[in-house]
């Protein structure tokens, strides 16, 4: 048979992800896009306790945030465009208060903290090995909330730079969590602010920095997953990017997840998923007349359906479902 495309060899991973253990997602908006798919099929998934994140310093220093127990104080924001942000975090946290915003990211690292402890496995994306330094502080920051570039020096890290950070971090973590499975990945996303050559450049470091991470680790507990390479060797098309040509397109992101799915999922999670998709497809049907018994009829077998899921998988939280197909009974 002629081969019209090269696949990639996916590794296989002894540990398998399912329904029954959490686990936590942290990175760039690559691995948002996994994590809220599984948030949204109810998985326990905590996807980004610091909002996306691109580089490799700002993730290890999220992680060691958590580690540490850090509470997070007044001296720890500042006031910009009208609003109180934190170098730590994306802009989605930022807020008019003071005191909404630390109450805010307290919580999310505290609950982060408890995810990372029971976690069975951590997922890791970086998507660029370019980083903001605040002249002020020396800190790599997480965002520069669009403060003047004179604020900031940019500068590409070295593959020791992020092993050098990343190493001693995976033995902390594994202090808190020793049967913590960690699995890297580099997002597709292509960052060409640089250029072409420039972000080929930046993702090299950031393969070369993951593949030192894996091999410096014994019996599999890191390993790497190659969403990467789907999209540029196995996809290796445009039609598989968005229209702004940097962002994979919904169907490369699908295929990259169903890879994932495949190789991490245990066989109870998959069989569970896929009832779950069903009833994703049961939500989104638009009925010619929503007041109609028929259509009333149909939103309770589903509900129907869910409650007997859950029933048989009462471990599994479909709470977030059962209210959806509520929120379709017309009044």
């Amino acid at each position: 048979m002629i081969k019209f495309r090269t696949e990639v060899d996916m590794p296989e991973f002894a540990k398998k992800m399912g329904y029954r253990h959490q686990s936590m997602m942290i990175g760039s908006c690559f691995a948002e896009n996994t994590g809220y798919y599984l948030q949204d099929h109810c998985l326990p998934v905590m996807v980004n306790p610091f909002g996306i994140l691109y580089n490799p310093i700002s993730i290890a220093n999220s992680l060691e945030i958590l580690i540490t127990g850090k509470k997070f104080t007044e001296t720890d924001l500042f006031y910009h465009n009208g609003l109180y942000n934190s170098f730590f975090h994306h802009s989605r946290f930022s807020r008019s208060s003071i005191a909404d915003m630390l109450e805010l990211i307290n919580a999310q690292a505290a609950e982060g903290y408890n995810c990372l402890k029971n976690s069975s496995h951590l997922f890791i994306t970086f998507g660029t090995s370019w980083v903001f330094e605040h002249r002020e502080t020396g800190m790599v920051v997480s965002n520069c909330h669009k403060l003047p570039s004179s604020t900031f020096d940019r500068y590409r890290l070295s593959i020791e730079q992020i092993t050098e950070k990343w190493i001693p971090l995976i033995g902390q973590i594994r202090k808190i969590n020793p049967d913590l499975q960690i699995i890297f990945t580099v997002s597709p996303i292509r960052h060409l602010n640089d250029g072409a050559h420039g972000n080929q450049l930046s993702k090299s470091i950031l393969l070369m920095a993951t593949d030192a991470l894996i091999t410096g680790f014994e019996n599999d507990s890191v390993a790497y997953f190659p969403s990467y390479e789907l999209v540029l060797d196995e996809l290796r098309d445009y039609r598989f990017y968005a229209s702004d040509m940097t962002h994979p397109s919904d169907v490369a992101i699908a295929f990259i997840r169903e890879k994932y799915i495949s190789k991490l999922f245990d066989y109870e999670a998959i069989t569970l998923l896929r009832e779950i998709e069903k009833l994703h497809s049961a939500l989104i049907h638009k009925p010619f007349n929503s007041k109609e018994t028929g259509y009333i009829s149909f939103i309770e077998s589903q509900i129907v359906k869910v409650n007997q899921l859950e029933q048989h998988y009462p471990f599994v939280n479909l709470n977030k479902l059962t209210n959806k197909f509520l929120e379709k009974i017309p009044l």
